[in-house]
């Protein structure tokens, strides 16, 4: 500790401290917590802005979305093997395992809010592309095809 500088005491119930430089204080959430006054992804945002909140709430929920329709669609007609096939299956498979890894990012904030739009992108997403709600009946399991396979 620096000469001249008394510790930081917190008697309100915050968590612990996991970085204490100059006079910025940055907390980690070991718990859930709800509120708008958070870090998810990036420092500093979305801060304290309820704006920006509101637009990370946005954010997660159309990523998880996007993630369920990434993982059930079929861009790419059946067609014989070649490497430009292969090359965009990979670039596909790439980009949804990089939103997959941001959206876990976003939700190890704690943050109630962000955990909920997580959860409500995916079971939108679900029920649009994964259900059997929109689809054509007699087709099963095996006859569905993606570009980026299912995670098992």
């Amino acid at each position: 500790m620096e000469s001249g500088k008394a510790p930081h005491h917190d008697m309100g119930g915050t968590p612990p401290a996991a970085n204490v430089s100059g006079t910025h204080l940055h907390l980690i959430h070991m718990t859930f917590f709800w509120g708008k006054n958070a870090e998810i992804l990036f420092s500093g945002w979305p801060g304290t802005s309820s704006g920006m909140y509101a637009l990370a709430l946005i954010l997660v929920f159309v990523v998880a979305l996007l993630l369920e329709w990434l993982s059930r669609s079929s861009l790419l007609k059946p067609g014989p093997h070649n490497v430009t096939t292969g090359l965009l299956q990979t670039a596909l498979y790439a980009i949804r395992s990089g939103f997959s890894y941001m959206l876990m990012l976003a939700v190890m904030s704690f943050n109630g809010g962000i955990f909920l739009a997580a959860v409500a992108g995916h079971a939108l997403g679900f029920l649009i592309f994964g259900s059997r709600v929109f689809k054509k009946t007699g087709v099963t399991a095996s006859d569905e095809r993606s570009d980026a396979p299912l995670m098992k």
